[in-house]
């Protein structure tokens, strides 16, 4: 694959991904006891030895000797220096990675093929592999087999793998307090290169990112329709919606397009891959645009006046509260020691992103995933929605069983609806910033059924048995992406776009 294609919508409902090795290809470091019987065997023949012959030379019986050139039988380190020893070879040749003929390796591919899950859920008999079995039969087989399997793949990224990436790389995240200094790294040595001193980033120096790394901007109006932006590596050309309706900033959209080529990213290998890169490029894009010095800088004079807001953060380097918000949780404890968590919660009360590392008990499912889960009623994130001023933020302390946190919140209308934006800190740190004074109090006892998910017991006796809602179904969560290797991008789309603007 040759584009990068920043996919519009993330849905985890399929994924395709190219397989290099047979599944059951075992860990570097154990003994891979069928490619060493392989190995014994084309050795053996090739010096014109029979087993009754090496087993003479090794003191062993032609029937374990057998056992282990069909890797059934695992031999001990004695063994394997006589046998090193009678066939004329070192024993780290003997336990090469690399196969002595490529009809070995498709026998040890097939061999491996045939004891794996995937072969066993088929229920066919096994091939017996021998001198006999024809090459090209050899080779169909193992063909086909590499060909289910990847077929297979392409249904691999369930929901639920999905949702255990995302919590995986949120455990990574929560770790590292967010902060990734390859990323501000990288970030840096970009601006230096392009001059950049101070001030907000503006398109004229974006654009002079592009043409330092090589890239010339097309605006187009007819970009596939499950992009943000499509980087043609071929021709060095990085295309971009010229749409004035758009819910990314489109200074993001470019950046990120540029943090896969600048961070060296290769097609995602499955979904995991593709949630890390994502993550990558959205903070690289971050990192340009709130460069770590001058943000760290005017968050330190802001702590020292009892004054950080986001809004603040917003306004000075002319970004989106999102963005101002997510770069908060980048260096907030880094290099304010202030633990944090931001959540971006759908007016519906689905949660859609969350980050913490401050001990909040977020609600999550088995597989560790926040991300749609319902927000407890009494949190921040939720009681936003429902106050009149819509121009200010608004700040709130919740009493909760792991604590007293303060958050302040925001809400922002995109073409999916009403999101509420909020950041937030444990009591100790409240000190440090504007809107502590807040008189606005809830207490949430969730995970507690009884906090806002059981209705109240007398509503329970009225309507039980006599209600009978027609639920809105959030229908992007069961639809399946097109096939590729970029969740979501349909790539005939992408290919024929490139195709007709290849020659423009």
């Amino acid at each position: 694959m040759r584009f990068f294609a920043y996919s519009s919508e993330m849905s985890p409902s399929s994924w395709n991904r190219e397989v290099s090795q047979p599944p059951s290809s075992p860990p570097a470091a154990e003994l891979d006891v069928i490619a060493l019987g392989r190995r014994v065997r084309h050795l053996r023949k090739q010096a014109g030895l029979t087993l009754d012959d090496l087993s003479a030379a090794v003191g062993t019986a032609p029937s374990q000797l057998s056992l282990i050139e069909n890797g059934k039988r695992e031999p001990k380190l004695g063994l394997l220096q006589h046998l090193a020893g009678a066939l004329g070879v070192g024993i780290d040749q003997l336990l090469g990675a690399e196969p002595p003929s490529r009809r070995a390796g498709l026998e040890i591919e097939l061999e491996r093929y045939q004891r794996g899950p995937l072969y066993e859920s088929l229920n066919l008999p096994k091939i017996r592999i021998s001198s006999r079995l024809p090459m090209d039969v050899l080779e169909a087989q193992v063909g086909l087999l590499h060909e289910l399997e990847r077929k297979m793949n392409e249904q691999v990224a369930t929901p639920e793998e999905a949702r255990r990436a995302n919590g995986e790389l949120r455990a990574m995240m929560r770790e590292r307090g967010n902060y990734f200094p390859e990323y501000e790294a990288e970030a840096q040595k970009v601006l230096k290169e392009v001059g950049y001193t101070t001030g907000p980033l503006s398109q004229h120096v974006i654009a002079d990112i592009a043409e330092h790394l090589g890239f010339t901007l097309h605006h187009v109006g007819d970009l596939p329709h499950s992009t943000r932006s499509v980087t043609d590596l071929k021709n060095r050309r990085i295309y971009l919606t010229q749409s004035e309706r758009q819910d990314h900033d489109p200074r993001s959209v470019l950046l990120q397009a540029l943090g896969h080529y600048v961070l060296g990213h290769e097609t995602p290998r499955n979904y995991g891959d593709f949630l890390a890169q994502r993550v990558a490029t959205n903070y690289f894009a971050a990192a340009l645009l709130l460069p770590e010095q001058a943000t760290v800088e005017f968050l330190q004079k802001a702590k020292s006046a009892k004054e950080i807001a986001v809004e603040d953060i917003r306004d000075a380097f002319a970004v989106s509260y999102e963005t101002a918000a997510h770069r908060f949780t980048n260096l907030a404890t880094k290099h304010l020691g202030i633990t944090t968590h931001f959540q971006k919660t759908h007016q519906s009360g689905i949660i859609y992103k969350a980050y913490e590392n401050d001990g909040v008990n977020f609600p999550q499912d088995h597989t560790g995933a926040i991300e749609g889960q319902p927000s407890c009623k009494a949190w921040t994130s939720r009681a936003v929605f429902d106050v009149p001023d819509k121009f200010s933020a608004y700040s709130q302390y919740t009493d909760t069983p792991s604590g007293t946190y303060w958050c302040t919140a925001r809400t922002d209308r995109s073409a999916t609806g009403q999101f509420s934006l909020s950041i937030g800190v444990p009591y100790q740190h409240v000190k440090w910033f504007r809107g502590r004074e807040t008189t606005a109090r809830a207490t949430s006892n969730c995970p507690d059924p009884n906090c806002c998910k059981r209705p109240p017991a007398a509503l329970t006796s009225e309507w039980a048995g006599n209600a009978w809602p027609s639920a809105r179904a959030h229908s992007h969560l069961l639809a399946a992406m097109p096939p590729g290797a970029f969740p979501g991008v349909d790539e005939t789309e992408v290919y024929t776009f490139l195709q007709a603007h290849s020659g423009s």
